[in-house]
């Protein structure tokens, strides 16, 4: 069970939203670099970077950035991208600088043909992003809801062949209130890929039930934002925790 710090980056600094609303940003650190060095010493096994601006512009929008944090740190800790990933000459340029999994979320819904392609042509490295409310996919920096259920379309990307699936509740993002554990586990009873949840982990008792409930299900990872820029929760004492509440100590 790994617990993945975020770093969402808008306008070259890192940030977090609440909910996915842009104008709720707070801003944590003028220093993305220097975040992304902090969370590797801190022994984050993967890092979870967010373009915000691209996911809204529909391209890339923040790579120096993102090039200068994956020099930085991207030879010890794998880092999963996402956000305004809409061809395949942005994956390659990701993949070429050193990310080892990109994300693809609104491409996903809209065009499901590219992310067949992506993982035709990038095995190992695709994995769909699914933010959901209620059960219905959001698009666009989740700023549009879509009519498709989770489930259908997460069955749909297992046969495409992602390496994961990133599953974030919409409503628990950035507020704290704990991951929507049923959903995550209705959603992960029906695949054989792996899942990761995000969306509202905050506490050491979130980590332990994780791990407890959805860990056997095939949820291998959760994604920590809030949190962790806040205080609330220590990453190394929840890596442990999850160690130990796998028996992996």
């Amino acid at each position: 069970m790994l617990i993945i710090p975020a770093i969402d980056l808008k306008d070259g600094r890192c940030v977090r939203l609440k909910q996915g609303d842009m104008s709720s940003a707070t801003v944590f650190s003028d220093d993305p670099v220097a975040m992304a060095k902090h969370w590797a010493a801190q022994g984050a096994k993967r890092l979870h970077i967010v373009d915000l601006n691209g996911a809204i512009a529909g391209r890339p929008k923040n790579q120096k950035v993102i090039r200068e944090m994956i020099a930085a740190v991207g030879d010890a800790v794998p880092i999963q991208l996402g956000g305004g990933i809409r061809d395949l000459d942005a994956i390659e340029s990701y993949i070429d600088a050193g990310v080892t999994y990109v994300i693809i979320g609104t491409a996903a819904v809209k065009n499901p043909g590219f992310l067949s392609d992506a993982c035709y042509a990038f095995p190992g490295h695709v994995i769909a992003g699914l933010d959901a409310k209620d059960g219905k996919v959001a698009v666009e920096g989740w700023s549009k809801m879509t009519g498709h259920d989770v489930i259908d379309l997460a069955k749909k990307y297992e046969e495409y062949g992602v390496e994961a699936l990133i599953y974030t509740d919409i409503g628990r993002d950035g507020m704290m209130s704990g991951i929507n554990i049923d959903a995550t586990f209705k959603l992960a009873q029906q695949l054989k890929t792996p899942v990761i949840a995000s969306g509202g982990l905050n506490s050491i008792k979130d980590v332990e039930a994780v791990c407890a409930k959805l860990a056997p299900e095939g949820v291998i990872g959760a994604i920590a934002g809030r949190a962790l820029y806040e205080g609330k929760l220590d990453l190394q004492k929840a890596q442990a925790a999850a160690n130990k509440a796998l028996g992996k100590e």
